[in-house]
């Protein structure tokens, strides 16, 4: 570690007391805090900002609002003046991330990685400032390493401190198949570091050891280990399980405005606090004020209302949120949306499960059944409890649920 580092540390402003509970609002952990105090001590006495960085493999091409809880954070360290390096793992996807895995996880085309690191860049440029944001493909380092290279990396960390690592010791207990590649993805990670000669690296909680390998690998090269950031992760709708696709307790961050503000407004008012953590750039102080009014007697629909506006226009824009708003109103009131699907289907008379299936309103005729044995299906306003209705030709309003709407012309 750089001596001078240690041995003389920057005076600690208030500025820098500022920087540091920004850095540890929502955290996990912060490892070491005395250490990124310093760090930001030696920032603000030399104006030289700091090197952040978060990288992100391209496995999947869209995000979700789980996914900006660190997006969020780089955007508070920006927002300091700090340096934020957005880098996409195109080299390490082609191995496929091991953390939290039970089997081998398969590696990705370079088709398929490259069409996904598109879509990533331009959704993590809703969050991040692009003018101020460094974008970097591992490739640049990791292709020129070679074989050579790579051997000398290897040998820079053991077999027995890498089985150390949970999701390997777990499968190799079991007699689960673990394959030699999977050991090169934390080194290639922690190699990023070095590469970019991080001060701060960011990720998820899953990621602990591949960030701790970062600072491993800075200090076997020579350089000042950077500390590392661990966010949560982000329970979804139903507040319990982490937010997923798979679960679909999720928000898309390219969902609609209506879509995403109403499912904003579905979750509980517990779950809404978190939120406000992770998710809002309000202050701190902001947060518990608005608290201290719920507990005193406000309703606490008023906050989520603000919570629901505010990530519905980081993601679209204040008219887009403002309309949400009262579309949410609308239907909270039995009313219909001032606009709404035109649907055009011939073939009257028809059945209302069919009606369903080919307006959209209900992926199968099976499903739309369903839908009205629930109670969830209206034709203009009135709930639909005949599973054998036919519509003769004419024009219906058509609801499915709270948000699904369809106005139908049927001849």
């Amino acid at each position: 570690m750089n001596q001078a580092f240690v041995t003389n540390p920057h005076p600690v402003t208030e500025r820098v007391r500022d920087a540091l509970a920004v850095s540890l609002r929502g955290c996990e952990e912060l490892i070491p805090q005395d250490e990124w105090m310093r760090k930001l001590a030696r920032s603000e006495a030399t104006g030289v900002p700091l090197r952040i960085k978060l990288g992100l493999d391209p496995t999947a091409p869209d995000i979700h609002i789980g996914h900006t809880v660190v997006l969020n954070k780089m955007r508070q360290l920006q927002d300091l003046g700090h340096t934020v390096i957005f880098l996409i793992g195109d080299f390490t996807s082609m191995i496929g991330d091991p953390s939290g895995r039970n089997t081998t996880r398969p590696p990705l085309t370079r088709e398929q990685i490259e069409a996904n690191a598109q879509t990533y860049r331009a959704q993590a440029y809703r969050i991040l400032d692009p003018a101020r944001t460094e974008l970097r493909y591992n490739s640049e380092w990791s292709d020129p390493l070679g074989a050579r290279g790579m051997i000398q990396l290897a040998a820079r960390y053991t077999v027995a401190r890498m089985m150390e690592r949970e999701d390997f010791h777990k499968r190799f207990s079991e007699g689960r198949s673990i394959s030699v590649h999977e050991f090169l993805y934390p080194l290639m990670q922690g190699y990023d570091s070095v590469a970019l000669k991080s001060d701060l690296e960011l990720g998820g909680t899953d990621q602990k050891f591949n960030l701790l390998m970062g600072r491993h690998l800075q200090q076997e090269y020579g350089q000042e280990p950077q500390c590392i950031l661990t966010m949560p992760l982000l329970e979804g709708l139903d507040g319990v399980d982490k937010m997923s696709k798979s679960k679909n307790n999720y928000i898309g961050i390219t969902e609609d405005a209506n879509t995403m503000f109403a499912k904003v407004m579905s979750i509980s008012d517990t779950l809404m606090w978190r939120w406000f953590t992770l998710l809002s750039f309000r202050s701190e102080a902001e947060i518990a004020a608005l608290r201290a009014q719920v507990e005193g007697g406000r309703n606490p629909r008023d906050a989520k209302v603000l919570l629901a506006k505010e990530i519905t226009t980081r993601f679209h824009d204040v008219g887009a949120a403002d309309a949400a708003e009262q579309d949410f109103v609308n239907r909270s009131k039995g009313g219909i949306p001032d606009q709404i699907p035109e649907v055009q289907l011939a073939g009257a008379p028809l059945g209302i499960a069919a009606l369903l299936k080919q307006a959209g309103l209900a992926p199968s005729s099976s499903e739309a059944s369903r839908l009205i044995d629930g109670g969830g299906v209206r034709v203009d306003s009135s709930v639909v409890s005949d599973k054998g209705l036919k519509l003769d030709a004419g024009t219906y309003v058509v609801q499915v649920g709270k948000r699904k709407f369809a106005r139908v012309t049927l001849a």
